[in-house]
């Protein structure tokens, strides 16, 4: 049976300036893990409830990204970073709401994206956002000590796991923490035997969307499919 899409009108894009538009899989349809596992190997993401993924009519600046974790190879600044952090304990918990990991969010949000269409935050859009009772969630946890320091958002799919979003203390920018959490993600994908890590969009032209080109091999999803980035 052909599933059903529902296209969105314009509306002002989040990274360049220009008008955006987004399909997404109709409300009604299956929203599944294997639906889920499915469009992903086409492009398509997770926010909320919703599978979607940028359908312009001019533009295709947005672009799906993977990393086929068992090709994948620290760098020397990889190796630093987790150097770095080598006193953090991560935890793999449940993905919910909870006061310790809504604060940290609502502080990273106020102090790294107060411009942003997720600014201002509150407990509604934490869930809205970040969860769905219909996925398999995952938190990465980091810890230094008993404190939580950063949140690795993060579904699991046949196919391998989808970084949804990351969260941490802005207060602990030298530790790279954004980094670390792809890092263990990449990890925790080569210890379950999961192919891929899903990193979602990226644009060339967009300063905060390029660092997703950073972890090689990458592949990108275009016209012919999946294809590796040079």
């Amino acid at each position: 049976m052909k599933q059903r899409f529902l296209l969105t009108p314009e509306h002002p894009c989040s990274y360049l300036a220009r008008d955006a538009r987004t399909l997404f899989l109709d409300p009604r349809e299956d929203h599944s893990p294997d639906t889920y596992a499915a469009l992903s190997g086409v492009g398509f993401r997770r926010s909320g409830d919703h599978l979607y993924r940028p359908h312009c009519d001019d533009c295709s600046a947005c672009v799906a990204t993977r990393v086929p974790v068992r090709q994948f190879r620290l760098t020397r600044r990889f190796r630093r970073v987790l150097a770095r952090n080598e006193d953090l304990a991560m935890r793999i918990e449940p993905a919910r709401y909870g006061d310790e990991a809504y604060e940290l969010y609502e502080r990273y949000i106020r102090e790294r994206h107060g411009e942003g269409d997720m600014y201002p935050p509150s407990p509604d859009q934490f869930r809205a956002f970040l969860l769905a009772e219909w996925s398999d969630t995952r938190f990465v946890n980091a810890y230094l000590g008993e404190r939580l320091v950063a949140v690795a958002v993060t579904d699991v799919l046949v196919s391998g796991l989808s970084a949804i979003y990351t969260f941490f203390d802005p207060s602990l920018a030298e530790r790279s923490l954004g980094v670390l959490s792809i890092l263990r993600q990449i990890a925790v994908c080569q210890h379950a035997g999961l192919p891929y890590l899903y990193l979602g969009y990226w644009i060339e032209e967009a300063d905060k969307m390029r660092y997703k080109t950073d972890y090689r091999p990458i592949e990108l999803f275009g016209k012919q499919g999946w294809m590796q980035h040079s």
